[in-house]
């Protein structure tokens, strides 16, 4: 018998984004302390001022952005790491409720080079009144991880 992840009335938001860089950079970068810290959970008026990843199945990762109105953290555990096609982790944030989201990344490698990611957050029901602004944030998150890439060049 086969268990999906997927709960009975959770909402899943979908993004996708085309990267310029090999499925191994852009699926490496996810695990990166020094690549993570400048793309994921960070936002332009915040500082990332923690950063934890322990990247491996049941591993856990902490990541903390700095910001005006106070600090926000950020954890998950690792549920998946099939490296460079699959990733699935959990998402919360503690103080702002103690459920937590499943997001699966999908990397395809493209014939040119690069690659398409697919992103998918499951999401708790009682958030579904933020599933548009959770979208913007998951592709913002994606500009930001191609960002990354080329100003590290990594």
């Amino acid at each position: 018998m086969k268990t999906e992840m997927k709960t009975e009335g959770h909402l899943a938001i979908t993004v996708h984004h085309r990267f310029r860089q090999p499925a191994e950079r852009v699926f490496d970068a996810w695990l990166d302390v020094r690549l993570a810290s400048r793309f994921l959970f960070s936002t332009e008026t915040g500082e990332m001022v923690r950063c934890d990843i322990d990247p491996r199945i049941g591993g856990r990762f902490v990541l903390t952005d700095r910001r005006p109105d106070g600090d926000v953290e950020h954890t998950g555990e690792y549920l998946v790491i099939d490296r460079p096609r699959h990733l699935v982790f959990t998402f919360g944030i503690p103080a702002a409720s103690p459920s937590f989201d499943i997001v699966t990344i999908e990397i395809t490698p493209e014939a040119d080079g690069g690659c398409t990611l697919r992103l998918t957050a499951e999401m708790q029901p009682e958030w579904k009144d933020y599933a548009d602004r959770a979208r913007q944030g998951w592709a913002q998150i994606l500009a930001s991880l191609e960002a990354a890439l080329d100003v590290t060049g990594a």
